[in-house]
């Protein structure tokens, strides 16, 4: 089996869009949650603290992500079976009058064109 890695990218409008409501989040913690939760003191300002932390942080990689250079983001790893181009390109009949088109046009040896016809019918 071979491992291919596919990176996958949000779009430069999605970022962007992210990034413009964790600005709106960042200013309702700084102006909002923080001096409404600074009365009751205690858990609620820690609250209102990781709060603004938290949309600031969202913010950044947003934007990160819509206008960086390198990616910052999840990976998706796609297995593949190990099937040769060759043999994803038809049926087997298919792929036999190729060989023998490639054959007769003599773009390939005798010896190739019965290594690749054996091939093709062992698949049968």
């Amino acid at each position: 089996m071979s491992r291919r890695k596919v990176t996958y990218r949000p779009s430069k409008a999605g970022s962007v869009m992210g990034g413009v409501v964790g600005c709106v989040f960042v200013l309702i913690g700084l102006f909002v949650i923080i001096p409404q939760f600074s009365m009751a003191g205690g858990f609620a300002l820690l609250f209102g603290i990781a709060w603004t932390a938290i949309a600031a942080i969202m913010t950044v990689v947003n934007f990160y992500q819509g206008f960086g250079k390198k990616y910052m983001g999840p990976e998706i790893h796609i297995e593949e079976d190990g099937v040769s181009a060759d043999q994803s390109k038809g049926t087997p009949q298919q792929r036999l009058e190729q060989l023998q088109s490639l054959y007769d046009r003599r773009l390939i040896t005798q010896e190739e064109y019965e290594q690749k016809r054996r091939e093709i019918l062992k698949e049968l």
